[in-house]
């Protein structure tokens, strides 16, 4: 063949590669296979569809199933990018820097086993970059905060997104901006991790078209050497939970997220609804029934600075059906919440007041105790706190205010209990929750080093809350079921005790449980079993 018709056909051949990087891809790059070595890249139609979804946008997100290729697509269209244009800059940040070098060394591969007519030569290549002679380059780097800060970015790729750390993924998209902001493109690609992270906001975002991001959603069902059984085999050799993330593409049942996924899903289907009113000026309330004079309440509340990020929350529970009727979340300072408790407390027949008395909670807990309101919880001291009967068989008298503190305790060993009492409630189905507030924190509650708390970046105040009124209600409220004999010496207490001591679960004025204490002994309280 001469020597023009072959530079003539070279000149076709780059310039449909530069216009289309499916057909470069297809036809001259090739990939390192785990099982069948150098092959050619035959993009899959997902990919080769995924493909053009990225070359048309300059920001997407793909939610991914494991194994689909995807990084390497992306250290492909890299590739394209730095072959057929000038002075592009290329940023892979994962969540460590082999993660990231391993796109950057998919780039190499593929750059080496180009036909020399597209090798333009390169000036740097080592194991974290590639350098052409053209200007453009390719690096990686780990999440450290400082990843993008000037940076002249025209490509960011964050591998794994879902698995970096919150505050350092936030730093990196935020450093980031001023070079995007000018023409550059992102994407952000990752298996799920659970709910409330970056990755997962960004995400439901894209899904509402109020973030500029594109999403591209990719379970395991596009890859089309798959079907029931791998599915299946996935489940045996990861287990339901891993397989789950790493093959559905789905948020609720991936990531260490402490109340199990199918149960949120059917409380939010069942219960879950819009309150019949908003109270405040920031409609911070949420009222779903009103008060019930044959009906007994508790209202439990968490105390946060009201200068911060924490909340102060608070539920109103019917507590005979362990019913969610009202709810409370908002920035307040600790006196103002006070007041708003004891007039909410009233409103609810004197309900029974649970005030947590850590910390700053002892303000708002002496602002109950100094309006006299009678129905205000007590812990017992110490060890005693975690079991109501080794309590009472040590002895003491629950209106000893000595051996007891107002408000409830939330401590070490207290916690944990107040917790798995409230996944013991959902999972028997034994309690309503109805607010759309607490689902969502519920959502975002995950284990972290061996601690169940709130994902960075969010709270957990009603959650903690909530978990309390469980354990109140199925614990504390048991005094009134420990004998004929102790629960009638006990009334006659009770009858003495002091204004504004809660002793068992009654007042004296009114707890809703019967106008004669004296005949509370003979009432059928088996529902608190």
């Amino acid at each position: 063949m001469a020597q023009q018709n072959i530079k003539q056909i070279i000149k076709q051949e780059y310039i449909k590669c530069a216009k289309d990087p499916v057909y470069f891809m297809k036809k001259y790059c090739y990939i390192q296979h785990p099982t069948r070595g150098r092959v050619q890249f035959n993009l899959y139609p997902f990919q080769e569809a995924t493909l053009k979804l990225l070359q048309k946008n300059d920001r997407s997100i793909i939610l991914k199933s494991r194994q689909l290729g995807i990084s390497t697509l992306s250290a492909g269209i890299s590739l394209w990018m730095m072959v057929f244009q000038r002075d592009k800059a290329i940023l892979v940040v994962a969540t460590k820097q082999d993660t990231a070098k391993n796109l950057v060394t998919k780039v190499k591969f593929m750059y080496d086993n180009l036909p020399s007519w597209l090798q333009i030569g390169f000036t740097e290549k080592n194991k974290l970059a590639l350098r052409l002679k053209n200007g453009s380059q390719i690096k990686a780097v780990s999440a450290a905060s400082d990843a993008g800060r000037s940076e002249a970015i025209s490509l960011l790729i964050i591998d794994e997104a879902a698995f970096i750390e919150e505050n350092r993924i936030e730093d990196i998209w935020g450093s980031s901006q001023q070079t995007l902001s000018t023409g550059g493109k992102a994407i952000v690609l990752s298996t799920p991790n659970g709910t409330g992270n970056f990755f997962h906001r960004m995400w439901a975002k894209a899904q509402e078209g109020t973030n500029g991001f594109t999403p591209i959603r990719l379970p395991w069902t596009v890859h089309p050497e798959r079907n029931q059984e791998w599915r299946d085999k996935q489940d045996d050799e990861l287990g339901s939970r891993m397989a789950a993330q790493e093959c559905d593409c789905d948020f609720t049942t991936s990531g260490n997220t402490v109340f199990d996924a199918d149960l949120l899903s059917y409380y939010e289907k069942t219960f879950i609804c819009e309150p019949v009113e908003k109270r405040g000026i920031d409609s911070s309330l949420h009222i779903w029934e009103y008060p019930d004079y044959t009906r007994k309440y508790l209202i439990v509340a968490d105390v946060a600075r009201g200068d911060s990020k924490d909340y102060s929350a608070f539920h109103i529970i019917d507590i005979e059906e362990a019913k969610q009727i009202g709810e409370f979340k908002s920035q307040i300072g600790t006196k103002e919440f006070g007041h708003m408790l004891v007039a909410i407390a009233t409103e609810y027949n004197n309900a029974l007041l649970v005030i947590e008395n850590a910390n700053i909670g002892w303000n708002t807990i002496q602002i109950v105790i100094d309006k006299g309101y009678q129905n205000l919880y007590y812990s017992p001291k110490g060890d005693a706190a975690t079991n109501a009967e080794a309590f009472l068989a040590k002895g003491y008298d629950i209106t000893d205010t000595s051996k007891m503190v107002p408000g409830f305790t939330m401590s070490m060993k207290t916690r944990p209990l107040t917790i798995g009492k409230l996944d013991a409630y959902m999972r028997e189905k034994s309690v309503i929750i109805q607010g759309h507030r607490t689902m969502e924190e519920l959502r975002t509650f995950i284990w972290k080093n061996g601690r169940a708390e709130a994902q960075t970046g969010y709270n957990d105040d009603l959650v903690m809350s909530l978990a309390t009124g469980c354990y109140v209600r199925d614990t504390a409220l048991k005094f009134a079921q420990q004998g004929i004999d102790l629960t009638n010496a006990t009334l006659r207490n009770w009858q003495k005790s002091a204004p504004g001591v809660y002793t068992g679960g009654v007042s004296k004025k009114d707890a809703g449980w019967t106008q004669d204490m004296g005949d509370l002994g003979q009432q059928d309280l088996t529902w608190l079993l």
